[in-house]
């Protein structure tokens, strides 16, 4: 799904002061139903996720952090079944799993000698049952399961979504015959950064010659591209040459401004693919 800029700002606008939940994800789609579902929830996550980076800072001053925890313990002190640690986060305009963070945080402070790792945290937020507090650990276990862009659980989606992207890519490129080295090959070769593929035989897509293809399984806005191009796109044109990315969700219209300086974009695999040794590509 390819947008123009002016669809795209007025998709992100709708998503000003809107809380992620999946009942605000279901609004959207309502709002564009020509816009397909994987296409608003990542242009819906990259959008929270700017404005949580925005307001970071706000949520960790040591008056905040004490300010929610004190919260926190009232609230259960109350009725430990309610979900206070998710009411708080939302009232507050926070992640729920990163206000979880916060408050487990504070919790092992005040009841271990030594602060807690990095690493333990980490572990206590992906399993909550290890959390030596059985409300605290409910009240986690309710955050991390109805956070729809952050924590836990919803890296495990993405990063399978990501695999699973790859795997389609491979698919595809195999179905082609075109022969490629993956990201692992490249790798045991001796290469720290590189694309998902290279293509051994370079190929044509729409009159551009390409050596490379990158998978991204989310939507190409302004910012996660420039991003990429910075960090990644222009590393793999000085190391490989011209190439081509794949944002499976879409892109801005306006981004694929790069094709003559050798970076294509598209919003799914090629159509029209041509083999610079035996012609086009079998279809």
């Amino acid at each position: 799904m390819i947008l123009t800029k002016a669809q795209y700002d007025e998709i992100a606008q709708c998503l000003v002061s809107v809380p992620p939940t999946r009942q605000s994800l279901r609004k959207l789609k309502q709002r564009f139903p020509s816009q397909s579902q994987a296409t608003l929830l990542s242009i819906f996550s990259q959008e929270y996720q700017k404005h949580i980076k925005r307001t970071h800072a706000k949520h960790h001053t040591s008056e905040a952090i004490e300010s929610y925890y004190q919260r926190y313990l009232d609230g259960v002190g109350r009725n430990g079944a309610a979900p206070v640690l998710l009411e708080l986060a939302n009232e507050v305009d926070y992640a729920p799993s990163l206000m979880a963070r916060i408050i487990l945080e504070r919790f092992l402070q005040e009841h271990k000698e030594t602060p807690p790792s990095k690493s333990v945290i980490n572990s206590m937020l992906r399993d909550p049952s290890q959390i030596p507090d059985g409300v605290l650990a409910n009240q986690v276990y309710q955050c991390i399961v109805n956070d729809c862009c952050y924590g836990p659980l919803v890296d495990c989606i993405k990063h399978a979504i990501g695999h699973e992207h790859e795997v389609l890519l491979r698919d595809l490129l195999l179905e082609k015959n075109l022969s490629f080295l993956d990201e692992d090959q490249l790798r045991a070769k001796g290469y720290d950064k590189t694309p998902d593929f290279i293509l051994q035989v370079p190929v044509a897509v729409e009159g551009h010659i390409i050596h490379w293809i990158e998978s991204k399984a989310s939507f190409g806005d302004e910012c996660s591209h420039h991003a990429y191009l910075h960090d990644q796109f222009w590393s793999y044109w000085n190391r490989f040459g011209p190439g081509l990315v794949i944002y499976w969700y879409g892109f801005i219209q306006e981004l694929d401004c790069n094709r003559e300086r050798g970076i294509l974009l598209e919003a799914g695999f090629p159509t029209d693919i041509v083999t610079l040794c035996h012609g086009r590509a079998s279809p």
